[in-house]
């Protein structure tokens, strides 16, 4: 595939507009050795010091001319591509969970056992593990706007697979259909992050990976309370057929129209960066990267490995309980389809505002490590609570606990991306949410497994205790990840410059305006 020219950075070039970054002397000299040891070079031309022996051994003088003097600026469309994105894994995470959560009404309808119906979910969760490498190439060498466009396509050919499927007879093509909008996932799943670094500010980044990620909450929140009101458990067969045709054609229609959207509104990038981060990255030419270095430098970076792991066990939690809920409380609460669904809305609305909270408050503290770790701790403490008052025959406090459990597990999503970026600038944020979302696969697939089987034999009970045991295991290890704040000391450094080089033009050193000895 060939490289987009228009994408990569590069000294002589690197906006569209033709403004070129003013390089200071010493930068120039610099830049036949960017690929020597000293530098790590990362995706779109993006490439800074970071803790290396450059920063160890350079004056603060010095400091300020190995910097790029970048023009920065934040532009008001970049609300539209957020919300247009948010849109788009929308509509994805709602079909994700139509069947689940009405997975009673399916098996009649389908004449298919709970696994069948559980697979439906677990697709999604499967089929983003082999495609998640090849993706991020595709965003490393065709850019956001492509990646994004595909995504939106798969979802529209998955939605409109999906009506011809309101038949009993017609189980395989509505699994066909949902594993095309699967393949959808991976291509919108790990974007957050990497739409907000290159379109916000670095007071606002956090706050807007929150939101992206807010759009696939919001699609689940959709998708648990829809289905229960278009789709009613009805005994007549041909009736029950139309009300799943109707939630078809309503998704399929949705999913059309952000398509068309992102088509015609969608952009790659703003013209000028957003932070100095981001004006470092471009500034590297594009042959400085490459693609398997940056993965086997995260795969080498210990803290990531880290993040990786117990993001998998806290959002693998997730996604069980997602996809098993409405057999957890038709358990206890037989024939309360609806308020299955209800719960699970109050679970992502909480944790909506619990993502949107941890955002905000990323962006004024950049405590990154103590907020994941304090998230975590109270993701495990909302699950035991959630275990241990479920079969307790109070709908009213399953509401309650399992607002309390959302808020914290959900509001825990956008703060692994942004401490991901954080721990592996300058490489590609969407390459860092990728693997994150993988490992989240496949603790997902595990888990829910798993935990289905223990419900099955020995209850909800200790299906709960199970997800609980994994997520204390996840809290030990987050307490062990170094906190190594990278872009945030990208950012300062280039300050300190700026800062260091203003000083210098106000104050002439003594040497220019030394005193005449007459002696």
């Amino acid at each position: 595939m060939p490289q987009n020219k228009k994408l990569k950075g590069n000294h002589e070039n690197s906006e569209p507009g033709g403004e070129g970054w003013p390089w200071s002397k010493a930068a120039q000299n610099l830049a036949p050795s960017l690929a020597s040891p000293q530098w790590s070079p990362g995706p779109l031309g993006r490439a800074i010091s970071i803790g290396s022996r450059l920063d160890a051994e350079a004056s603060q003088s010095d400091r300020s001319e190995l910097v790029p003097n970048a023009k920065t600026k934040l532009y008001h469309r970049r609300w539209i591509m957020l919300f247009l994105f948010s849109a788009v894994s929308a509509s994805n995470s709602f079909m994700w969970l139509q069947y689940g959560i009405i997975s009673n009404i399916f098996m009649r309808f389908y004449d298919i056992d709970s696994l069948a119906i559980d697979w439906l979910s677990m697709i999604y969760l499967l089929t983003y593990v082999p495609l998640i490498l090849p993706v991020l190439w595709l965003l490393d060498n065709r850019g956001i706007r492509d990646v994004v466009l595909v995504g939106a396509a798969f979802n529209c050919i998955g939605a409109w697979i999906k009506i011809g499927s309101a038949d009993p007879n017609m189980f395989p093509v509505t699994f066909f259909g949902q594993f095309v909008c699967s393949v959808a996932t991976v291509f919108v799943l790990g974007i957050p992050s990497y739409l907000a670094s290159v379109w916000f500010g670095e007071k606002e980044v956090s706050t807007a990976c929150s939101i992206g990620v807010l759009g696939n909450q919001l699609g689940i929140a959709i998708g648990f309370l829809v289905p229960p009101i278009l789709v009613p458990n009805v005994e007549d067969i041909d009736e029950l057929a139309h009300h799943i045709q109707v939630m078809f054609y309503i998704t399929a229609g949705v999913a059309t129209l952000l398509f068309i959207l992102v088509v015609f509104v969608f952009q790659e990038r703003p013209e000028l960066p957003p932070t100095q981060a981001q004006a470092t990255a471009r500034s590297i030419p594009p042959e400085q990267y490459s693609y398997t270095a940056s993965i086997l430098r995260l795969l080498r970076n210990r803290a990531f490995i880290l993040l990786i792991i117990t993001y998998g066990l806290n959002v693998g939690c997730f996604y069980a309980v997602g996809t098993l809920l409405n057999r957890m409380i038709i358990e206890h609460y037989p024939g309360e389809e609806v308020n299955a669904g209800r719960i699970g809305l109050t679970i992502v609305i909480a944790g909506m505002v619990g993502s949107l909270i941890c955002g905000i408050w990323l962006d004024k503290t950049k405590t990154y490590k103590q907020t994941t770790l304090a998230v975590y701790f109270m993701s495990l403490v909302g699950m035991i609570v959630y275990a241990a008052t479920l079969s307790l025959g109070y709908l009213w406090v399953v509401f309650i606990t399992a607002g309390a459990l959302g808020f914290f597990m959900t509001g825990y999503l956008p703060l692994g991306f942004e401490f991901a970026v954080e721990l592996t600038y300058p490489e590609s944020e969407g390459t860092s949410s990728g693997l994150l979302n993988c490992s989240a696969q496949v603790f997902g697939i595990i888990f829910t497994i798993c935990q289905g089987k223990i419900i099955d034999r020995f209850g909800t009970l200790a299906g709960n205790i199970f997800l609980c045991v994994f997520l204390l295991i996840g809290t030990i290890m987050t307490g062990l990840i170094k906190s190594d704040l990278r872009r945030q000391k990208a950012n300062q450094l280039v300050e300190e410059a700026n800062t260091t080089h203003t000083s210098q033009q106000l104050h002439p050193t003594l040497e220019t305006h030394a005193p005449i000895n007459t002696e």
